[in-house]
C-alpha cells in the first residue's frame, strides 16, 4: 500500500484510521512549511513519533517529572554512547539505574501522544506513507534522543479521535480570541470567505417558509439543517422516511405547506432496499400533491432518476461526505437550493427531461470516461480512492447514520463499479439484499435481487473468495449458478468481477459483488474497498443481530 497526498485533502486523523485498517508496518511522512514530522506503525499501531518543532527529549521530561536527576541523565547518556547507541534510553534507564518500566512507558507513551496531537495542527503541506517489512527498535546504530519509541504501540483510531478533539477546541478558541499564543507557530488555521455573489441568492432577505430535510446520514444532515436555518428556513430535520411523513401530514394539518428536501440513497422503510429516497417521493406525491419535492443525491442512479423526472420532480447533485465543511461547495449547493425552493417552476417537465437524459453520458460520468463531460471530483484510480475512504470510515462509526452498514458498502462500492449488490448469509443461504446500477427491464433491479437464493457451499464465483476470505477481482467463468444468477440481474456476462467477502469473527456474513456491465471496463485498484470491507464485516453482523432481536421482541 503506497499512501501520498495533499494534507488539505486528507488530514492526519483519517491517514491514520486509513493505516490503522489495513495494519501496515511502515512510516508515514509529513512535510509542512519547512517542518517535518514521522509517524512509525507496526502493524497498524503507532509504536514511535518525531517532529521537527517538538524539541523535547525523554530524559529532559523524565528529570521534569521528577523520575531521574541531570547526574543519572548523564550517565546514561554516557552508557549508551559507549555502547554504540545499540540501546533505547528507556532501556538503559530501567536496566542500570532502578527506574521503574512503567514510569519510562507512561512517559515514552505521552511523549508520542503529545508528537502526534502536535502533527494535527498541520492544516497544509504533504504527506507519504511507505509500508517497510520491520521498523527496527534503534534506527541503524544511532537512537535520535528525540524519538519516543513503544513495543506494544498505541492505537491510531483513539489518536486520531482525540488529536480532533484537540485541535477544535484550539480552533474554536482562536476564533473567540482566547487562543494560546504558545501553539501560534504549530497552528494553521484557516477561514475561507464565503463567495459574497452566491450568497446573496439566499441571504438578501429572511425565508420563512419551512422546509424539511430527509438524510439518513446525521452529519450531512445537521450541517445542511445549519446553514438553512442561517439563511432563514424554519428547518425540520429528519433522519427516517416515517418520521418525515409524520411531520410533513403535522404541517398540512396546521395550514402550512412545507418544501421537502430528500436524500436518494436512504433506507426503505421496510429495510428492503436502498432507494428509500424514491420510496418516500412517491408516498409523498400521492398525498400532497401541492407540495415542492425535491430529490439530493452524491451519485448518480439511472433508473432512480428517470422515476423521479418522470413523476416531474428535481433531482439534484448533493456535496459528498468529505465536502460538506467546504466553504465555496457548501454555498454553491444551498444556493442552488435556494434558487429551486423560490421557484415554483423550477420542477423539471418529464417529456423536458426524456430529452435530456442520456445513459451513455450517465455512464460515462460514473466510469470517469469522456474529457467533454466535466466532473467535480476525481475518480478512484486517479486518486487512489483513499480521499474517498475517510468519508466512509467517519460514516461507519456514525451512530446517527440509520441507513446501516450495507448502504455504506453500496454507497462506497458505487465509486469503483458499475453495478453492485450485497448478500448477507443466513444459514448457509446466501440471498441479494440491496443493488445499485441493475437497471432495464421490466422488473425492478430491487426486486431482482432480492429473489437471488443459493446455497453457499455450491460451485459459483463466490467460492473462492469464501476459501481465501480476502476481496479480490476474477475473470468471469461461470458456472450454472452464476449463469442463473447474471440472467436475473437481466442477462450478459462481465469480463471482470469483484467479490469481497464480508467477514466477522472468522465467519463470512455477507458478499459484495461488483462489475461494469454494459461498458466492461477493467474494475482497477480496488485496495480502499478492501480496507473498507474488513471493518464492515463486524459492523453488518452487528446490525443484522440487533434486527434480530428487534423482531423477536416484538409482539
Amino acid at each position: 500500500m503506497s499512501l501520498v497526498g495533499n494534507l488539505e485533502e486528507l488530514g492526519l486523523g483519517e491517514i491514520l484510521q486509513i493505516v490503522s485498517l489495513s495494519r501496515k508496518t511502515g512510516v508515514l511522512s509529513l512535510c509542512s512549511r519547512g517542518r517535518d514530522g514521522s509517524v512509525f506503525f507496526r502493524q497498524g499501531q503507532v509504536v514511535r513519533a518525531a517532529s521537527s518543532t517538538y524539541q523535547q527529549s525523554l530524559g529532559e521530561v523524565l528529570i521534569q517529572k521528577g523520575v531521574i536527576d541531570l547526574a543519572v541523565l548523564r550517565k546514561s547518556l554516557a552508557f549508551q554512547q559507549e555502547n554504540g547507541f545499540r540501546e533505547r534510553l528507556g532501556v538503559i534507564l530501567v536496566k542500570n539505574f532502578g527506574v521503574s518500566q512503567d514510569v519510562i512507558e507512561e512517559v515514552v507513551r505521552e511523549q508520542i501522544e503529545n508528537v502526534v496531537f502536535s502533527l494535527f495542527a498541520w492544516a497544509e503541506g504533504t504527506f507519504k506513507f511507505e509500508v517497510q517489512n520491520t521498523i527496527e527498535t534503534v534506527d541503524g546504530t544511532k537512537m535520535d534522543p528525540l524519538q519516543f519509541m513503544l513495543d506494544q504501540g498505541l492505537n491510531p483510531q483513539f489518536l486520531a479521535m482525540e488529536g480532533t478533539r484537540i485541535l477544535d477546541e484550539k480552533r474554536h478558541a482562536a476564533e473567540a480570541g482566547f487562543a494560546d499564543g504558545g501553539d501560534s507557530e504549530d497552528a494553521d488555521f484557516s477561514f475561507d470567505l464565503v463567495d459574497e455573489a452566491a450568497a446573496a441568492v439566499l441571504s438578501s432577505e429572511p425565508v420563512l417558509k419551512p422546509i424539511v430535510v430527509v438524510d439518513d446520514d446525521g452529519q450531512t444532515l445537521r450541517t445542511l439543517s445549519d446553514r438553512l436555518t442561517e439563511k432563514g428556513f424554519v428547518v425540520h430535520a429528519m433522519t427516517r422516511s416515517e418520521d418525515a411523513l409524520i411531520k410533513v401530514d403535522t404541517l398540512h394539518r396546521t395550514g402550512e405547506r412545507p418544501v421537502v428536501l430528500i436524500d436518494l440513497i436512504m433506507p426503505k422503510m421496510d429495510g428492503s432496499g436502498v432507494l428509500g429516497g424514491v420510496e418516500l417521493l412517491e408516498l409523498l406525491h400521492n398525498n400532497f400533491k401541492e407540495l415542492q419535492l425535491f430529490v439530493m443525491t452524491d451519485y448518480h442512479h439511472a433508473d432512480a432518476e428517470k422515476k423521479i423526472h418522470d413523476l416531474g420532480y428535481a433531482c439534484i447533485s448533493k456535496p459528498r461526505r468529505v465536502e460538506i465543511n467546504t466553504p465555496a461547495i457548501m454555498e454553491s449547493f444551498l444556493t442552488q437550493i435556494g434558487s429551486l425552493v423560490n421557484n415554483s417552476a423550477a420542477a423539471v417537465n418529464a417529456d423536458e427531461w426524456h430529452d435530456r437524459f442520456n445513459l451513455g453520458d450517465e455512464l460515462r460520468i460514473e466510469m470517469g470516461e469522456g474529457d467533454d463531460i466535466p466532473r467535480a471530483v476525481e475518480s478512484p484510480q486517479q486518486n487512489g480512492g483513499f480521499s474517498l475512504l475517510r468519508g466512509m470510515l467517519e460514516e461507519l462509526n456514525n451512530p446517527d447514520l440509520q441507513g446501516g452498514v450495507l448502504l455504506l458498502v453500496l454507497r462506497f462500492a458505487s465509486e469503483f463499479v458499475n453495478r453492485a449488490i450485497v448478500f448477507t448469509v443466513k444459514d448457509q443461504v446466501v440471498s441479494g439484499f440491496g443493488q445499485f446500477g441493475i437497471t432495464g427491464g421490466s422488473v425492478s433491479g430491487d426486486e431482482r435481487v432480492r429473489a437471488i437464493h443459493f446455497p453457499q457451499e455450491s460451485v459459483s464465483m463466490f467460492s473462492e473468495a469464501l476459501r481465501i476470505g480476502q476481496p479480490r477481482t476474477y475473470t468471469a467463468n461461470p458456472t450454472p449458478v452464476d449463469v442463473h444468477i447474471f440472467e436475473q440481474l437481466g442477462g450478459g456476462v462481465p469480463t471482470e468481477v469483484f467479490i469481497g467477502p464480508l467477514i466477522s469473527q472468522t465467519k463470512v456474513v455477507g458478499y459484495l459483488y461488483g462489475d461494469n456491465l454494459p461498458v466492461n471496463n477493467p474494475i482497477g485498484d480496488i485496495e480502499p474497498l478492501a480496507i473498507f470491507l474488513s471493518q464492515a464485516g463486524v459492523s453488518i453482523e452487528k446490525s443484522l443481530l440487533e434486527r434480530q432481536l428487534n423482531e423477536r421482541s416484538t409482539p
